[in-house]
């Protein structure tokens, strides 16, 4: 399997959490919004100017600036 950061999972595709980065508060929040290691995840779209990006996420809509996607580790697949 092939694994990325979230921020380059393309529209429509379905990845599974393997790892979420940061420390602290911010690592903690990413984990409370669905982003824990074993959950699926889809990005759904961007917004008009491509920051943030949404993603479905446990039944919900979550929109993540790049930056912060690119904490997250996915797996494809």
């Amino acid at each position: 399997m092939t694994q990325t950061t979230l921020d380059l999972l393309l529209s429509g595709n379905v990845a599974t959490v393997r790892q979420v980065g940061g420390v602290g508060a911010f690592r903690r929040r990413l984990m409370e919004i669905g982003l824990v290691p074993g959950t699926h995840v889809e990005r759904v779209g961007d917004t008009s100017f491509a920051d943030p990006v949404r993603f479905r996420c446990r039944d919900a809509i979550v929109a993540l600036r790049r930056v912060d996607a690119r904490c997250v580790v996915v797996e494809l697949g």
